[in-house]
């Protein structure tokens, strides 16, 4: 990817089976993805790094890719998202929040025009930091059953001039979710959260 310095990536694939009660069938299973690349701003203040999105759009689109391989490579399996951002401690948060658009709009387009803002989260932090990345439905913010989250991290990453950027894709609701609101077989699909 031109403009982009990729030093490693990270897969992982979680499967649930049952968190007490009766076994579920299939399992839920819940991927994230982590690229660790060099941060061009690290070290420097720079007022203007908007542009640098454009170069991060084509790692968005093949991690989504990835994640969806990794989840059986349909992507109508693929009912919750996420994505974060863990900025090397040489840069700011602003930096981080590059990642809004390429990730975000990289998922939704891989799959097929997802509806639901994806939710996000990020910080600055050194080797080894962990981050909990948010996940909803991807249609319809409101379902309360497909709130969770997913922990991620590499011990050696991010380095202080590094950032490493997360997406995650989840194949259902939490588990055993029993807590009520609205449920994915009533969205409507009109505003991205209903």
């Amino acid at each position: 990817m031109p403009g982009l310095t990729l030093r490693k990536q990270q897969v992982s694939v979680e499967e649930i089976f049952h968190e007490g009660g009766p076994r579920v069938a299939p399992p839920l299973r819940r991927a994230a993805m982590v690229s660790v690349i060099v941060n061009p701003f690290a070290g420097r203040y720079e007022p203007d790094i908007a542009p640098f999105m454009e170069t991060l759009k084509p790692l968005g689109l093949a991690m989504a890719r990835r994640l969806v391989e990794a989840l059986g490579g349909d992507p109508a399996v693929v009912e919750g998202y996420g994505k974060g951002a863990i900025v090397g401690a040489g840069g700011e948060i602003e930096h981080g929040a590059l990642w809004h658009v390429p990730g975000g709009y990289a998922m939704r387009e891989i799959l097929g025009g997802a509806k639901a803002i994806v939710p996000s989260t990020k910080k600055v932090g050194g080797p080894g930091a962990r981050l909990d990345v948010p996940v909803t439905h991807v249609n319809a913010s409101y379902v309360r059953s497909h709130f969770d989250a997913i922990e991620v991290g590499i011990p050696d990453a991010p380095r202080a001039d590094e950032m490493a950027l997360v997406l995650v894709m989840t194949t259902g609701p939490r588990v055993h979710a029993r807590v009520g609101g609205l449920a994915a077989a009533d969205i409507k699909g009109e505003d991205g959260l209903r």
